[in-house]
C-alpha cells in the first residue's frame, strides 16, 4: 500500500527549487518510505527519536537535505527540505533543527486530527 505524503510548511516548494538530480534522489527516498522501505541514504536524524529520517544529496559542490518522518501510520510527513550552507562541519544548524521540531509537532497535531476524523 502506498502511503500518502503530507508536506509540512514550505517543504514541497523548497524541494522543487533543488536541482533535478537532487529532487529525483530525494523523491525516490520518499517513495521508498511510502511503500515501507528505507532508502540507502536515509539516516536517522539525531535528537528526534525513531522514525525521523534525513536524506542528504551532494550536487555540484553543494549539499541538499530533506527530513521526513515515517512515525505515523496514515502518511509520510516531509518536514523540511533545505540546502546546507554552513561551511563548519556536517552538523545541521540549530535554526534548521528548531524548524524541524516545530514542523514535527505540527505533523503530530495533523495526524491526530486526521485520526479523530475517522
Amino acid at each position: 500500500m502506498l502511503k500518502p505524503v503530507q508536506w509540512v510548511g514550505s517543504s514541497n516548494t523548497d524541494l522543487k527549487l533543488f536541482p533535478d538530480p537532487v529532487r529525483r534522489r530525494i523523491g525516490f527516498a520518499i517513495h521508498q518510505a511510502q511503500v515501507g522501505l528505507r532508502h540507502r541514504d536515509a539516516k536517522p536524524l539525531k535528537g528526534f527519536g525513531s522514525g525521523v529520517l534525513e536524506v542528504a544529496a551532494r550536487y555540484d559542490g553543494d549539499t541538499f537535505r530533506a527530513v521526513y518522518t515515517v512515525r505515523f501510520e496514515a502518511a509520510i510527513y516531509v518536514l523540511h527540505a533545505f540546502q546546507k550552507k554552513s561551511s563548519r562541519g556536517i552538523r545541521t544548524p540549530k535554526r534548521e533543527l528548531d524548524l524541524i521540531a516545530r514542523r514535527l509537532r505540527a505533523a503530530e497535531r495533523h495526524h491526530q486530527e486526521t485520526l479523530d476524523d475517522r
